[in-house]
């Protein structure tokens, strides 16, 4: 690993995950690889650091990050991963002008069905039944093709009993978070289809849902698109940058979908099938059913607000990691949770 990265020269390091720096390889066959190496004072340690060999190893997906291989010596725990040419979708989307890509409406309409089926793969189909927990642009890496694989399967937990929802260390991103996994705790595939649901507006949009704000009134992305909604002029989402080389009913299909899997109440969010089947046009968009029942009052919004402001203070609870959007986990970080798949998830 030393050689293939000239000894971890700072020139290869293409990504800092949430335990470690992510470095670019190459192999003596000529294989481009991508390196995690996990830091000696991890807190994650050799224990969930074989837990996250042991589930992607067994998992084999065109829309997941692929894992090659394990290296462990004394302190220096290594994961070799494909190389993703292109890095993150958060760079080519709202990166720096540079590393920005320009990604017309077919790539966008790929790169969104990608982590679907990447995601119902995880919920639905694979042996182990997973629940991401940090779904985020930045997690959300592109092949040279395009093509979008997704990443960061650290901290995998077992859950030993057969519930059909997990009160846990709260691990996640601002901006993309559940509010009920946010707020209480709760988690459930539903967690990451409103994470994916925020993913798919920034992808329409071309913006980052935590730092646009049209107007002081607008919260984030989410919010004004809630708005455009009500208004029925959902076409003011799209990025400008598409100009008018984009196929409208798409677009909306993709909006409209988007804000039913990030819905406040878990209940009326779509299971990942439904999403790709939606997306793919071959099943109706449900009518938006606003729910209330969780920001329907001062008292529950001001909750969220007052606990996200502690954990930016650093004041929050020993048991909570929240990252902000703009954090650098570029590569492949930190957060995912085993889970029995539970019979009913609607």
């Amino acid at each position: 690993m030393k050689a293939a990265t000239n000894n971890f020269d700072a020139a290869n390091k293409v990504g800092e995950g949430g335990f470690g720096s992510v470095y670019k390889g190459l192999l003596l066959d000529g294989t481009i690889i991508a390196i995690k190496q996990l830091s000696s004072k991890s807190r994650q340690g050799d224990r969930e650091f074989l837990n996250e060999l042991g589930m992607i190893s067994g998992l084999q997906h065109p829309n997941l990050v692929r894992l090659y291989g394990c290296c462990i010596e004394g302190s220096q725990l290594l994961l070799v991963y494909e190389y993703m040419e292109n890095n993150s979708l958060a760079r080519a989307l709202f990166g720096p002008k540079e590393s920005q890509l320009k990604l017309d409406w077919p790539a966008r309409q790929r790169i969104c069905l990608g982590i679907a089926k990447g995601l119902a793969f995880l919920h639905e189909e694979s042996s182990l039944k997973i629940v991401h927990r940090d779904i985020k642009t930045t997690n959300v890496l592109l092949d040279k093709d395009l093509n979008a694989k997704i990443s960061d399967f650290g901290l995998a937990k077992f859950d030993e009993e057969e519930n059909t929802h997990i009160s846990t260390r709260v691990a996640g991103t601002i901006g993309y978070m559940a509010p009920e996994y946010a707020l209480w705790g709760y988690l459930t595939y539903k967690a990451d289809v409103y994470s994916f649901g925020i993913v798919a507006l920034e992808i329409v949009a071309g913006k980052n849902n935590t730092k646009y704000r049209p107007e002081e009134d607008f919260v984030c992305l989410q919010d004004w698109a809630l708005v455009l909604q009500q208004k029925g002029n959902l076409m003011e989402l799209v990025d400008p940058r598409l100009g008018s080389e984009f196929n409208e009913e798409e677009a909306i299909r993709m909006i409209k979908v988007a804000l039913l899997c990030t819905n406040s109440s878990p209940a009326l969010r779509p299971i990942m099938s439904e999403v790709l089947n939606m997306l793919e046009g071959r099943a109706l968009v449900p009518e938006l059913i606003m729910d209330p029942s969780i920001f329907g009052d001062e008292s529950r919004f001001g909750a969220l607000r007052d606990q996200l402001n502690r954990m930016q203070s650093g004041k929050g609870s020993e048991t909570s990691t929240f990252r902000h959007s703009s954090d650098s986990t570029e590569g492949l970080g930190s957060s995912s949770t085993f889970v029995q798949h539970p019979s009913n998830q609607s």
